[in-house]
């Protein structure tokens, strides 16, 4: 089978009036299917810049992005937004709850918006799914609190039940651990790999932190926009 991500020769280009600000220059790179990616990289170097270019959140100046096989960054947008719904879970460094809404409304109203991006029919949500994810993120007492409710780790464990909820093939994460201390972050880290490991699906980690990068099975470093060298070492936690 082919792999999961294909970015071929992919660059970004800001511009602001006669100003032009290079964010990505001729990235190229894959990702197979059931692998665990970190990417690293200083602030300013790319990596966020890559994120949202293969989640189809905006489009390259050039290049290409293969998502299980379809020319990704191609699509018009309302395909985009449906690949999206049916193959890709997204967690952020910013929670983005809805703070009106309980944490385990939160959980479903992201599978209800999944089932209409995609365009297709979607069973009902398996309840019996998603009490099961809130218990392995220690959240299965918290459902019903409202996000204000929540510490900053319990709502990040949220938006991960929340991007895992539909069983997306492909899991990209930009800074899960950015605002979290070190045992929140163990514990997001710890749940992104299980994901990959018991879920069978294939994470792509954005960080800043080279010692959160190290939990993946590959670590693509980053600098100035360009893709540097690989590291493909034996990881903290075997894959």
């Amino acid at each position: 089978m082919p792999p999961i991500i294909v970015a071929q020769g992919l660059s970004k280009v800001y511009r602001s009036g006669r100003i032009v600000v290079p964010a990505l220059n001729d990235v190229s790179f894959a990702v197979e299917r059931g692998e665990y990616v970190s990417i690293v990289g200083p602030s300013g170097s790319g990596k966020s810049t890559l994120f949202y270019l293969l989640g189809g959140l905006t489009r390259a100046t050039s290049g290409t992005v293969l998502i299980d096989g379809v020319d990704f960054a191609s699509l018009p947008d309302a395909e985009r937004t449906a690949v999206r719904g049916r193959k890709i879970g997204f967690v952020f460094q910013k929670f983005n709850l809805l703070p009106t809404l309980s944490a385990r409304s939160n959980i479903e109203i992201a599978y209800e918006i999944s089932g209409r991006q995609s365009g297709g029919k979607q069973p009902p949500l398996d309840e019996k799914f998603l009490v099961y994810l809130a218990e392995l993120l220690g959240i299965g007492g918290r459902l019903d609190h409202r996000p204000s409710e929540l510490s900053g780790g319990e709502q990040q464990r949220v938006a991960i039940a929340r991007a895992l909820i539909t069983r997306p093939a492909l899991v990209l994460a930009d800074e899960p651990t950015g605002n979290l201390d070190t045992a929140n972050s163990d514990t997001v880290l710890s749940m992104l790999r299980r994901s990959n490991q018991e879920f069978q699906q294939t994470v792509l980690m954005i960080t800043h932190n080279p010692e959160a990068a190290e939990i993946g099975d590959r670590i693509l470093h980053m600098r100035d926009g360009h893709l540097l060298e690989q590291s493909s070492e034996a990881m903290s936690v075997s894959h």
